[in-house]
């Protein structure tokens, strides 16, 4: 039986996790086991360059956090190493380092991901990766909107620009 202090650790953990859980935006859960020192400060640099926190974490405690989330179905990946990928404010920006931290290094093994509280599996994680950042994703939207008023503009000056010449045409019909 484990002593009090160690069980107040562990609560505190679960705790600490559970409170991560519900406020991610995007999980990717992965197995670690394999990298070199440098290839784990590699991923970590490039996690932490797009606001991502990683960490290692232990599965049983995990499990709890991720039942008190509603997340029992996480229960079947926790298993091995595991680490964990998470932003609290970029959907995408977990999927995206990790996805192609798992190309570069073979052992990097992604196992499971969550966005906005529903589990996705690893083509999901990967399918996620792929969309454009969120930057990307508004100058699109915006470049749409632009384009109709683009198009507004273009025509108006088509009709002013017509105006004008038959203008001059009645006027140097008439000078002359």
């Amino acid at each position: 039986m484990p002593s009090e202090s160690a069980l107040q650790q562990k609560k505190e953990v679960v705790r600490e996790i559970s409170e991560k859980i519900k406020s991610a935006k995007a999980m990717v859960f992965a197995d670690y086991r394999g990298l070199t020192v440098e290839q784990d400060t590699e991923l970590r640099n490039a996690l932490r360059k797009a606001g991502v926190e990683y960490k290692v974490v232990k599965n049983t405690l995990t499990r709890f956090a991720a039942k008190e989330n509603g997340l029992d179905a996480l229960d079947s990946y926790l298993n091995g190493p595991t680490s964990l990928a998470l932003s609290e404010t970029d959907p995408v920006a977990p999927a995206k380092v990790m996805a192609e931290y798992a190309k570069k290094f073979d052992k990097l093994e992604l196992k499971v991901g969550v966005v906005e509280g529903r589990i996705i599996d690893i083509e999901g994680v990967k399918a996620l990766a792929e969309l454009p950042s969120r930057e990307v994703l508004i100058a699109k939207v915006l470049g749409g909107f632009n384009a109709p008023i683009s198009g507004l503009v273009n025509v108006l000056n088509g009709n002013i620009r017509g105006l004008v010449v038959a203008l001059n045409a009645i006027a140097e019909k008439k000078g002359a």
